[in-house]
């Protein structure tokens, strides 16, 4: 195989096909070369393609879907009922409600659980809700 760039998931394809052949190469030779630059090409490729994102904060996740996934602030806007609430969300400005919450899952297909993690940057807390039913949260008893 011949080295290039990797553009497409068809080059990913044939870099690991490779990959797979040449792993175990002894370093320092030639075999052992092409391994290492085959899977640091790959890696630069799937950092390109699918960057890691910090799902913890819902925020970002939103960010992520509007940037990366085809979604757009005017869509969220129309989910959330007004183009200033989706910009005081995505500015930190306005806190992800019940419903919100409900809404977006519903018609982005994001599981509602990574939307339920209200932060606090400023406090420098961050508080997950383990449960979300009709029952308050009971203090756990000593």
């Amino acid at each position: 195989m011949e080295i290039h760039p990797i553009r497409n998931d068809d080059d990913l394809a044939a870099a690991l096909r490779e990959i797979e052949k040449l792993w175990g190469a002894a370093d320092g030779t030639e075999e052992g070369d092409k391994l290492d630059i085959l899977s640091m090409l790959v890696e630069k490729y799937e950092d390109r393609s699918w960057p890691n994102i910090d799902i913890s904060d819902p925020i970002d996740l939103l960010n992520y879907e509007i940037d990366e996934l085809g979604h757009s602030q005017a869509e969220l806007a129309e989910l959330l009922g007004s183009r200033s609430r989706a910009s005081e969300l995505l500015n930190r400005r306005r806190p992800l409600t019940v419903e919100m919450i409900h809404g977006i899952s519903e018609a982005w297909k994001i599981p509602a659980d990574l939307l339920v993690r209200p932060r606090y940057p400023l406090l420098g807390i961050t508080v997950t809700v383990l449960s979300i039913d009709s029952k308050p949260l009971a203090p756990e008893s000593r």
